[in-house]
């Protein structure tokens, strides 16, 4: 009666372990799935960030060089037509770029780029009031320069931030 009995048990001891090993590997397999899936959905999110600076890095430096033309444009009729249209077309690509970017920026790269939007805007509204002959106290070229030479520090401080962000080295972010 022994003999029957070790086999049976035998037997069914060979089918849970065959059975158990079988659910282990199903699991350790659903655990390699789920952080590959992870994974993926990580750098598809570093993805959309780098995108997302890269545009708004654009911008800012489109939208400050377009300033700073239209600046150097004051009182030369012939050029300020084609400038004035390209500081409205620049403005308008940051403040869409920038609109899109309040969506996905972590807070710390999003604190960076309010201060240059802000001073963007701040040199923007000087340097428009100069055009148009009604500059308020302080609106003088010399304080649009200063406000544009700020801005590009300002530009180069969030850029720092948005590679420190992305993992990439400080070191190397110059200009």
């Amino acid at each position: 009666m022994t003999a029957p009995v070790a086999a049976v048990v035998g037997v069914v001891g060979t089918l849970l372990s065959a059975l158990l090993t079988q659910r282990a590997a199903d699991r350790g397999r659903r655990r390699e799935q789920e952080r590959a899936e992870r994974l993926r959905e990580r750098r598809g999110e570093v993805q959309e960030r780098w995108v997302c600076y890269v545009a708004l890095n654009t911008a800012g430096r489109q939208y400050l060089a377009a300033l700073t033309d239209q600046l150097h444009a004051l009182g030369r009729a012939e050029e300020l037509g084609s400038v004035r249209q390209r500081l409205t077309e620049a403005r308008d690509r940051y403040r869409d770029v920038y609109a899109e970017a309040q969506m996905r920026l972590p807070q710390r790269v999003l604190e960076h780029a309010g201060r240059v939007s802000h001073g963007l805007g701040t040199v923007y509204g000087m340097v428009r009031r100069l055009d148009a002959g009604v500059p308020r106290q302080g609106d003088v070229p010399a304080a649009v320069q200063a406000g544009i030479d700020a801005l590009w520090e300002r530009l180069r401080e969030m850029r720092r931030e948005m590679r420190a962000d992305l993992g990439v080295s400080r070191a190397d972010s110059g200009r």
